[in-house]
């Protein structure tokens, strides 16, 4: 894979495995023992870590970039021609390079997990709430392969080609950089906003599916809006949910339609809780697939192969969610959505198309009364994202707000 190569000088030290990790801590790397690698668990896989609904656990994820095939499956290699010396490289990215070759047609995510919530069963919901994400590496890469970005078939944008990013710090804010044409000293800088493209729980499935399709199960959403305070509710399809993330994000545009984000690697904290069954029956109609709460909104999805399908799914949902949230009368939630809630591009390039909606809950002057609701919403509206990310102090960390959903506590 083609990228312009460029001076670097790294913006904080790497996150390395284990490292900042206290001794209470329920705690789960990404070595080669605990992660999948374009396969998603199913029921029956055997859990890395088990927990209780309501307790907390700090992942560890790492990005595929750097290890794949058309990138000679060698990180150090690969980043140390971008300018990244070898103790700026991630030791379980290495591990892992050095370990596991991918199964034929398999997707590409690294995958940690999966983790079981003891208690879960089919027809709870699983909520997964992001209290906080931290960047483990200041570099990422962007790419398009495979003829599968939003502009396959066009001449000029089709191959397998990329660009290595590096982080850059600012005013408080960290910022990926990025050259704009080759052999010249412009580039372009965007903020970051880290989040997980894919979490999820595993299916009922026999065989263990490819990372690269979401659905009924989450995976590769690719939600831009869940970073740290955003809580993802999730339908349980074996026991024990089996959940499990990846994908780690630094920076997405809606739709990302080259092909990939930022890819880059994370550290979550994550607070995992269950919403149980007769709960859900009794608030929703039907069911509505993975939605989340947050950044002041309620996001529902809507997923689909054809992209006007999944727009028409995401916003039925919508409905149903306005129904069981807000007591509203369903055409009268049809209206609302047409005046006041925006329909965007999750991704459209993961075989299976997403589009999310974004309903302002500070809208809403009455809220359901159900147990149903309560779990979702919380106490009090989501008011937005606490971010500590100064420059000044190593890895960026972005919390959860106090006022973020309990996520089903």
């Amino acid at each position: 894979m083609t990228s312009i190569v460029t001076g670097f000088e790294p913006a904080f030290a790497v996150l390395q495995p284990g490292e900042g990790i206290g001794s209470a801590e329920t705690y789960l790397p990404a070595d080669p023992s605990k992660v999948l690698w374009g396969r998603l668990p199913r029921g029956g896989d055997r859990p890395v870590a088990e927990l209780e609904p309501g307790q907390s656990v700090v992942v560890d994820t790492i990005s595929h970039e750097g290890i794949l095939e058309d990138q000679g499956s060698d990180p150090i290699g690969w980043f140390g021609r971008h300018g990244v010396d070898r103790d700026h490289i991630l030791t379980d990215t290495a591990d892992l390079a050095a370990a596991r070759r991918r199964e034929p047609g398999a997707g590409p995510h690294v995958v940690t997990g999966p983790i079981a919530v003891r208690g879960a069963r089919p027809g709870d919901l699983l909520a997964v709430r992001i209290d906080e994400l931290t960047m483990r590496a200041p570099y990422g890469i962007v790419s398009t392969r495979h003829q599968r970005g939003v502009l396959a078939g066009r001449h000029g944008f089709d191959g397998d080609y990329g660009q290595f990013c590096s982080v850059t710090g600012r005013a408080g804010q960290w910022y990926g950089e990025m050259p704009i044409r080759p052999g010249q000293p412009h580039t372009a800088r965007f903020p970051l906003d880290p989040f997980f493209g894919l979490i999820g729980v595993a299916t009922a499935t026999g065989e263990r599916v490819s990372s690269i399709p979401p659905g009924a199960h989450g995976g590769n959403i690719d939600i831009r809006r869940l970073t740290a305070g955003a809580t993802l509710f999730l339908p349980v399809q074996v026991p024990d949910a089996l959940f499990y993330l990846g994908d780690p994000h630094f920076a997405q545009g809606n739709g990302e339609v080259a092909l990939t984000a930022l890819e880059a690697p994370l550290r979550a904290r994550l607070t995992v809780d269950l919403i149980p069954a007769a709960t859900v029956r009794a608030g929703l109609g039907r069911s509505v697939g993975p939605f989340a709460v947050a950044q002041g909104f309620v996001v529902p999805t809507g997923l689909d192969p054809d992209l006007n399908r999944a727009l028409e799914n995401c916003v039925g949902n919508a409905i149903e969610m306005l129904v069981a949230l807000f007591d509203a009368d369903p055409q009268q939630a049809y209206l609302y959505l047409s005046a006041a809630t925006d329909f965007t591009v999750s991704q459209a390039v993961d075989q299976v198309r997403g589009v999310h909606g974004e309903i302002r809950i500070a809208d809403f002057a009455h809220r359901s009364g159900s147990d149903f609701a309560r779990r979702v919403l919380g106490d009090r509206v989501a008011l937005g994202d606490r971010r500590t990310n100064s420059p000044e102090g190593g890895p960026a960390a972005v919390e959860r707000d106090s006022n973020e959903s309990d996520g089903g506590r």
